[in-house]
């Protein structure tokens, strides 16, 4: 026996009250993206979504529903008459092919047809005692904690049977809490950070500081690649990366800031632009991929520090994660891989040997007053920006057409 169709839950946005429909209208437009290139077809309900998939193979649907923000849990299911007996009949066809002899069983059911005859309970209690009957001893039925659930729901025209509920994205569709601003190295931080800002509503563009020559034009092609892989879970699965030309300030710092104090005044430069481009790019937040003490940039003090050159409100998705956490998070949504690529960005080229790890505000504007007219540089850098707009099969390849990102952007639209 195939499943025939595919169950989806709203999760979270269900809660949503007057706004529900906004959200449910945008997780469908979501679900309409992702499948299709396939031969689903979907039927909408009030507080649910069915997918009729056909001959789509199981993984496949997996994969497309794995990326779509706002899905709580999903059950492959199959549809049969709203009878005792033909749930009996589907179940054991079910158990028999997909579930291990001599598990231990429960059923619950939930019956949104309340002219059916029977409670919830009471059909659970009629459909075991047919089913194990049917099946004659193989199961032995367990309340807590059983090996194999059986669920039922009896809807006013079918009824449908399944054995896993699978946890989705979860979260909220991506777009409806507005949108951000993600400062995107080439490490593993930054595109998690983009991810999971995405799975609570927030729609988001990356920025990245590229120093070409100082740093290698892989280093840039590795953002590019991993936007990409972050472009799947976005909407119209499409992602800018903004690339500010940041050589020019980056060498000003490495000459005229006094050394520990570099990596804190590099960030305030970075925060000044950030927010400056959001501004522009009607963004509301920055987000960045911080979590609390890996680097000497991530301390209490550190973070204090930097961004007290913005107004702008600076979303922290890993502020608690632990390494080990992102790094599991990475590769999930398969950016791993790219991440960890050896090509240095301008935050892990040129480190002081001893960062300044509890820097103050007063000290690092001090030490900024040395870098004269950065606010000229700033608004230079700004305008000089470059804007990818990248999809999960984008092809251009920095890496062929220049040294620079400059030389690159030139070369790729004179193409």
């Amino acid at each position: 026996m195939k499943y025939t169709k595919v169950l989806i839950r709203f999760g979270d946005l269900m809660l949503k009250g007057k706004n529900k429909r906004v959200f449910i209208e945008r997780m469908i437009a979501a679900i309409k993206l992702n499948i299709k290139d396939l031969n689903i077809t979907m039927d909408k309900r009030h507080d649910r979504v069915y997918l009729n998939i056909n001959e789509v193979q199981e993984s496949v649907v997996k994969e497309r529903l794995n990326r779509i923000a706002g899905i709580g849990s999903y059950s492959f299911v199959v549809e049969c008459e709203s009878t005792l007996e033909a749930i009996k009949e589907v179940t054991v066809e079910l158990l028999n092919q997909k579930a291990k002899p001599g598990s231990t069983i429960k059923f619950e059911s939930k019956r949104a047809d309340k002219n059916f005859p029977f409670t919830s309970q009471e059909i659970s209690r009629h459909v075991a005692g047919m089913v194990l009957k049917a099946l004659d001893g193989i199961y032995k039925v367990q309340m807590i904690n059983p090996e194999i659930t059986v669920y039922i729901e009896l809807r006013e025209d079918k009824s449908y049977v399944y054995l896993d509920s699978i946890k989705g994205m979860g979260g909220f569709p991506v777009g409806v809490a507005g949108k951000g601003l993600c400062l995107l190295s080439g490490g593993i931080d930054s595109p998690v950070a983009s991810y999971l800002a995405m799975k609570q509503g927030i729609e988001n563009e990356g920025i990245h500081f590229e120093s070409t020559p100082m740093t290698s034009i892989e280093s840039a092609q590795k953002v590019l690649d991993l936007a990409k892989k972050i472009a799947i879970f976005a909407p119209r699965h499409e992602y800018k990366v903004h690339m500010v030309p940041f050589s020019i300030i980056h060498e000003r710092i490495l000459t005229d800031i006094y050394e520990p104090y570099m990596i804190t005044v590099m960030r305030r430069m970075m925060f000044r632009i950030a927010e400056k481009l959001a501004l522009k790019r009607k963004a509301l937040v920055l987000i960045t991929g911080e979590s609390v003490g890996q680097v000497a940039s991530q301390t209490l003090d550190s973070m204090k520090t930097i961004e007290e050159v913005t107004t702008i409100p600076i979303l922290r998705p890993l502020i608690t994660y632990d390494k080990q956490d992102i790094v599991s998070i990475s590769k999930i949504i398969d950016t791993y891989d790219v991440s960890i690529q050896p090509f240095e960005d301008c935050c892990t080229v040129y480190v002081p040997k001893e960062p300044a790890t509890k820097p103050s505000g007063k000290k690092a504007a001090y030490y900024e007053s040395f870098f004269v007219g950065y606010e000229a540089l700033i608004d230079q850098v700004i305008e000089q920006t470059r804007t990818f707009i990248v999809t999960p099969t984008s092809t251009f390849d920095l890496t062929l057409h220049g040294f620079t990102v400059e030389e690159a952007w030139e070369a790729i639209n004179h193409d």
